[in-house]
Formats: C-alpha cells, structure tokens, sequence
C-alpha cells in the first residue's frame, strides 16, 4: 500500500511521518510520535479515552485517519503542562479527586481543556453536558465537574483559598 507524507503540529512541534492512508491518528500519536497519553478504548469513537483537540476542536483520534489531520495543530494531554508545572485542570484533577483509575483521564480533560476554551466560566450543568461525550466508569462525574469548575475559576485568575482546595464537596455548604 502507498504510504503518504504528512505534517503534524503536535504540541507545538512539528513533525513530519510516513502513514499509509488508513492509518489513525491515534496510532500515529502513540507509535509513530511515541505520545502514550492518548490512550485508545473502544476504537469506534463512543467512549471518549483517545479525545485530542485538533484546530482547537475535540476530535475521537480512534477514528480519524491521520491524513486527515494533515498540516493540522493537535494538542494531546502531553501539551498541557509546562514543564514540570501542572495545568490548572491536571492539577484540580489530581486536588479534586477528578480521576481514579485513569484510564479517561486524558480525554477528559483535553474534552474540558475545549469547554474551558470555548466559555471561561461554565457553569456545574455546562460541564456536565459537555463531558458527557466522554465515558468514566469509576468517579461518577461529580468530582470531574468539581475539578474543571475550580480549573476555569483559576484559569480566570480566581485563585481558591487553601483551606477549601481540598476540603470535600459536602464540608463548603
């Protein structure tokens, strides 16, 4: 099969493989460009784990061929911290308790990394309907609701007071 050459821009670096036209753009992130982060759970597009932002838009990297993505700016879980310095969502997450096993985690929060994006301050009901394309078997949801409102309140410069970054949800009525 002819295999093609194509440019992605991902994380800000770009970098230029060789696919064959039906390779994903999941499998060229994990086994071309060596990006575990996204990860790959049903490979139909339903749950939501491979959730990367292309042109600043939640795509399912699952089933979408990588020459589609062509010249493209992707950002995967990898692209949100700086450095060794967490994002406000990788770190209300980790606060919140947004994530157990964490296996949804990366999609979850590039999914929430585009709803922060497209409205600063979304409100719990927001949240809750737009990570409801993205599947979590363990946390039940709440605390990753908790965790982006917190992340967008920080991203907009409100920074939480200590005592309640951790207190539990029930603790602060």
């Amino acid at each position: 099969m002819d295999k093609y050459d194509i440019t992605l821009i991902v994380n800000g670096r770009s970098s230029t493989v060789s696919v064959e036209p039906r390779k994903l753009l999941v499998d060229v992130l994990r086994e071309d460009l060596g990006l575990k982060g996204t990860h790959i759970g049903c490979e139909h597009g339903v749950c939501g784990t491979c959730t990367v932002l292309l042109k600043g838009r939640s795509i399912r990297s699952c089933i979408t061929f990588a020459v589609q993505a062509d010249g493209a700016e992707i950002r995967t879980v990898e692209g949100l911290a700086n450095g060794a310095d967490l994002h406000p969502l990788q770190d209300e997450f980790w606060t919140k308790q947004g994530l157990q096993c964490g296996y949804c985690t990366p999609g979850m929060l590039m999914r929430a990394c585009e709803i922060i994006e497209q409205n600063p301050d979304p409100s719990p009901e927001q949240v809750r309907e737009g990570i409801a394309s993205n599947l979590c078997r363990c946390t039940g949801y709440q605390f990753i609701i908790e965790a982006v409102c917190a992340a967008a309140g920080r991203m907009r410069g409100e920074e939480q007071r200590p005592d309640q970054a951790t207190m539990p949800t029930e603790a602060k009525a």
